[in-house]
């Protein structure tokens, strides 16, 4: 894997011209901001990781809608709502 081209003082060389140097040609210039694109750490989610994570929570989505709608919730929160309602009148 070749390594980011730089400077002698530290600096990555990305082809624009110092006042020491004449300009690189622009293929030169193209192929060493790619290699420093490359060299750099990925950032953030790819497509097979978003999908893997829209399908979780999917299936999260439909474990959660079949106990909320399953009959022991639905008669919990019917029973607490009648009391509450009980307390106030």
């Amino acid at each position: 894997m070749p390594t980011t081209p730089s400077t002698p003082t530290g600096r990555i060389d990305t082809g624009e011209p110092d006042a020491d140097r004449p300009p690189l040609p622009r293929r030169t210039v193209l192929g060493r901001r790619w290699a420093l694109v490359r060299g750099t750490a990925e950032a953030g989610m790819s497509t097979a990781e978003y999908a893997v994570g829209t399908v979780a929570a999917c299936a999260f989505a439909a474990v959660l809608y079949r106990v909320v709608t399953g009959g022991s919730v639905v008669s919990g929160l019917t029973d607490l709502v009648e009391s509450a309602l009980a307390t106030l009148s």
